[in-house]
C-alpha cells in the first residue's frame, strides 16, 4: 500500500481499537465508519476499485472524487478514534488558553515562558495518552454536500441535482467598506456560482455552473464528564487540561473532515500538506462558521443543524442563544472556490441592516440586537 500511495511509515494502528456495540443505530455508524475508511482515505472509489463489500443502496450517492464536483448526499455520520486526530491538532491555540503566547513547538525556546509551556504540554501528553487508551473521550460528526447556487448575496440549496425543488437558503452579509480601486467588498455567497449566470457576475476562476456547498459539525463527547471527575477528586488541574484538550482535540476533527471533504470534491486526492501546511491553510477553499468575521449572525447555524440533523447525528445540541453543546464542537460551511478566503465583514451600514431582515423574514430590532458588534451606526 505504501508502494503504491508513495508514502513511507506504518499502515496500520499499533494497538486494535474496540468499542461496545449498545444499540442497532450503533451498529450501523461503526458500519459505515469501517466501510467508509478506503474512500475517505482517498485510496478507493465507491463501487469501483472497492467492490467486494456490500454497502446500502444509498451510498450510491456518496460524494467521489472521480468527478470533480461531489454528489448530493443525505448527512453522513462519521467518526474516528482519537488516535487519529492527534496529527491535525493545532497546538499553538492550546498555550494561548493558558495565557502563554507562542508558536508550538518555537515557544518552548522562549526564555522567559518556555519551561513553563515544556511542561504544560508534558502534562497534556500524558493525560491524552490516557484518554486515548481508554476511550474517555468520544470523537462524532456529521456532513454533507447540497448543490447551491448563489442568488445575490443569498445562497439556495437544492434538495438534488435536478435543482427544481429549493431545499433551504443561507442568507449571508457583504462588507461595506472603503477600498482602493480595484478591490472591492466580499461577500461568502460571491464564492458560489450565480443562479442566473446571464444576470449576475461569475465568481473569477469559476467554471462549475452546478456548484455545490458543503456543512459540517463535529464534536469531542465527554469532556464535561471527565472534567467533573477530576474536579470531584479535588484535581482541578486535570480538570481544566481534560477541556482544553477536548477544545483542540474537536477543531482537530474539523480538519481532518475538511481534509475529506476536499477529497469528496476531487481536488483534494494528491494533496500533500504537512500539519503546519494544514495550519496555514494552504489548501482550495474554506470553512467558515456561523459567527465568526466572515459571517457573523449565529442564527445561521440553526439552518445548518437542521439541515444536518446535528442533534440526531452527532448528538450536538443548540441552544437559544446558538451555542453548541458539548462546548468542544464546531461546525461550518464549506466552500470549494479557488478563490474562497477568509475576510471579515467589519461595520455594516443600517441599509443592509434592513435588507438582511427582509430577506431573513425577521424584525429589523431583532437582526440589530444579533449583529450589535457589526452595527455601523447607533440604535
Amino acid at each position: 500500500m505504501n508502494k503504491a500511495e508513495q508514502k513511507s511509515g506504518a499502515v496500520w494502528e499499533r494497538e486494535s481499537f474496540d468499542r461496545l456495540i449498545r444499540s442497532e443505530s450503533d451498529l450501523q455508524e461503526k458500519f459505515e465508519y469501517i466501510t467508509r475508511n478506503p474512500w475517505d482515505g482517498g485510496v478507493a472509489r465507491p463501487g469501483e476499485d472497492y467492490p467486494w463489500v456490500w454497502y446500502p443502496a444509498k451510498e450510491a450517492s456518496r460524494p467521489t472524487a472521480e468527478t470533480g464536483t461531489p454528489a448530493a448526499c443525505a448527512p453522513q455520520r462519521t467518526a474516528i478514534a482519537l488516535g487519529d486526530l492527534v496529527p491535525f491538532i493545532d497546538w499553538s491555540p492550546f498555550f494561548h488558553a493558558w495565557e502563554l503566547r507562542g508558536r508550538y513547538p518555537a515557544i518552548f525556546g522562549d526564555p522567559v515562558i518556555g519551561k513553563q509551556a515544556r511542561e504544560l504540554f508534558d502534562d497534556a501528553q500524558k493525560l491524552l495518552e490516557q484518554i486515548i487508551a481508554k476511550n474517555l473521550l468520544e470523537a462524532r460528526g456529521v456532513y454533507s454536500f447540497w448543490p447551491a447556487n448563489s442568488t445575490g448575496d443569498d445562497v439556495d440549496l437544492y434538495t438534488d441535482d435536478t435543482r427544481s425543488k429549493k431545499l433551504a437558503t443561507f442568507y449571508f452579509l457583504r462588507q461595506q467598506m472603503q477600498k482602493p480601486a480595484g478591490q472591492f467588498n466580499h461577500c461568502l455567497a460571491d464564492f458560489i456560482f450565480p443562479q442566473s449566470a446571464g444576470s449576475l457576475p461569475a465568481p473569477a476562476s469559476n467554471a462549475q455552473s452546478e456548484d455545490y456547498l458543503g456543512g459540517f459539525a463535529v464534536s469531542i463527547h465527554g469532556g464535561d464528564e471527565l472534567a467533573e471527575r477530576f474536579k470531584k477528586e479535588h484535581d482541578d488541574y486535570s480538570g481544566i487540561l481534560t477541556k482544553a484538550l477536548a477544545d483542540r482535540l474537536a477543531e482537530a476533527f474539523a480538519e481532518y473532515l475538511h481534509k475529506q471533504a476536499r477529497i469528496a470534491w476531487g481536488f483534494g486526492r494528491n494533496e500533500k500538506l504537512s500539519n503546519v501546511d494544514l495550519i496555514r491553510e494552504k489548501y482550495r477553499g474554506i470553512r467558515p462558521a456561523a459567527g465568526y468575521p466572515a459571517c457573523p449572525d449565529h442564527a445561521e447555524k440553526r439552518t445548518l443543524f437542521d439541515l444536518l440533523g446535528a442533534e440526531k447525528n452527532a448528538a450536538i445540541k443548540l441552544t437559544e442563544s446558538y451555542a453548541m453543546h458539548p462546548g468542544a464542537s464546531v461546525s461550518g460551511l464549506y466552500f470549494s472556490h479557488p478563490d474562497a478566503k477568509y475576510f471579515a465583514i467589519g461595520q455594516i451600514g443600517r441599509d443592509q441592516v434592513i435588507d438582511y431582515a427582509a430577506r431573513r423574514g425577521e424584525p429589523i430590532a431583532a437582526v440589530e440586537k444579533r449583529l450589535a458588534t457589526n452595527l455601523g451606526y447607533e440604535i
